[in-house]
């Protein structure tokens, strides 16, 4: 498979000619990476309309991953949520003009991203809750084809989009095949943030949203692919109308800043190549070593939850830690090697009941050994009394009193969480991660939104005057 893009930045170093265009590094710098750092110049093409070596390479990942079409974004997948909403909310031919009387809205399961709510605020879109009885904390919110059929009957108009974070940070994956033939049975669009899952698509079995059949999905390359911090995809399926695809394209120039990273253009389209060689081989091997390490793990008594294949995510609660605690125990965790000392495992997440650890392929072998010796060590082995479970989203009471766009325009003030019963939250407070809302932009704050607050450290938040 072709490299266009990597192939026409490393033709135009060896030219080494003048650089008298931006960036003013001019390729030259401590990082030693400068000089593959180019802007828009003749040749490069440009990401907003993707005619030259852009657009080969978007095809190439189109291939790989069999969609309609995928799209590139260098700011992640906070941009391709926007571009997203942007893209469901024009196809519907409604746009956010419409005097009809009802408001547009999305219908999604409340763990949903920040930049999903910041999306809204910028499109004044509002968003309706999918009744859950089923979470773990709030990373997790375990959402049913019979849940959402459920809720797309109480709406005389239906939604712009079904909205899903699918897996989500601590590995659930939604069914998705279910809940999208539930949707396109009512004519509704299915919309779904898969950015912890680029790699679904090169599992044994094909398990990326789109090819169960979403409509549209954004994937974060960088979180589970080698690709640079920002690289991302939206994908459309091939049986989604064209008018999807180019209000994508235009919410990405939109919302996306017209000067994006070469660099991380560069590792988006090298890892065509990367994905076109041997990598279901070499996943499909790290899913096996992921199993092993869950099955050994299980054995030293440590609750490990069900989900996608490369996270393990500990239940610490279940054997009496604050995962928060374990964390420092990983992160103060060496082992000797040689001459040579190695010290500390970082994990994705923890919360007070949980640690995720995320791995792929570029975990190598001492890494793996190192994982299993911290199990010979951990305290997780010898239990305590288990923590109180942790409080779920479907346990918070939320009442609206503004629009989502309206209480984050609205004047603010900060104040302690502890004085916010009562008041309206403006802009969300979140921690990242895993950056998912408590309260949402123009929900009144209950006692139960301000003790998850507190147990995920957020002493302040924004309230409207």
């Amino acid at each position: 498979m072709r490299t266009p893009v990597y192939d026409f930045v490393e033709e135009y170093i060896s030219k080494d000619g003048v650089r008298a265009h931006m960036p003013g590094h001019k390729g030259r710098g401590p990082l030693g990476i400068e000089q593959r750092d180019i802007t828009e110049i003749a040749g490069a093409d440009i990401l907003s309309e993707s005619e030259g070596i852009l657009g080969e390479s978007q095809k190439n990942a189109c291939a790989l991953f069999g969609t309609g079409a995928t799209l590139y974004s260098t700011e992640g997948s906070s941009l391709a949520i926007k571009a997203m909403l942007y893209a469901v909310v024009m196809n519907r031919g409604t746009g956010i003009s419409e005097n009809s009387g009802q408001r547009p809205f999305i219908l999604a399961a409340r763990n949903v991203h920040r930049a999903m709510l910041d999306g809204c605020a910028l499109l004044d879109l509002d968003v309706e809750f999918i009744s859950s009885k089923n979470s773990r904390g709030i990373c997790s919110c375990v959402v049913t084809a019979e849940d959402v059929a459920h809720c797309l009957e109480r709406y005389d108009k239906p939604p712009v989009a079904v909205y899903l974070t699918s897996p989500d940070y601590l590995g659930v994956q939604s069914d998705i095949r279910a809940i999208a033939q539930v949707c396109h049975e009512k004519g509704v669009l299915l919309a779904v943030d898969n950015a912890h899952g680029a790699y679904l698509a090169f599992l044994r079995e094909n398990r990326h949203p789109v090819y169960l059949g979403a409509d549209i999905c954004c994937d974060s390359a960088h979180k589970t692919l080698p690709v640079l911090t920002g690289g991302a995809y939206i994908h459309i399926n091939r049986n989604a109308m064209e008018d999807l695809t180019e209000n994508a394209r235009k919410g990405l120039s939109m919302f996306g800043s017209t000067s994006p990273s070469y660099v991380i253009l560069q590792s988006l389209d090298l890892c065509n190549h990367y994905l076109a060689t041997d990598f279901g081989q070499q996943l499909e091997d790290c899913v096996k070593q992921v199993e092993m390490f869950k099955k050994t793990a299980e054995k030293r008594g440590i609750r490990i939850l069900s989900g996608e294949p490369l996270k393990v995510v500990m239940d610490t609660g279940a054997s009496g830690y604050d995962g928060r605690q374990i964390t420092e125990e990983l992160r103060e965790f060496s082992v000797w090697r040689g001459k040579k000392r190695r010290s500390g495992i970082e994990c994705e997440f923890a919360d007070r009941h949980h640690v995720v650890l995320m791995v792929s392929p570029q975990n190598d072998e001492d890494d793996w050994k190192m994982l299993y010796e911290w199990l010979d060590h951990t305290r997780l082995q010898r239990k305590q009394p288990a923590l109180a479970p942790a409080q779920g989203l479907e346990n918070i009471s939320a009442v609206r009193r503004m629009s989502i766009r309206e209480a984050v325009f609205a004047a603010s003030e900060t104040i302690p969480v502890t004085e916010s019963e009562g008041r309206i939250l403006a802009q969300e407070t979140v921690s990242c991660p895993p950056a998912i809302p408590i309260a949402v932009s123009g929900e009144q704050i209950s006692r139960e939104m301000i003790g998850a607050f507190q147990e995920y450290g957020i002493l302040h938040i924004s309230v409207v005057r």
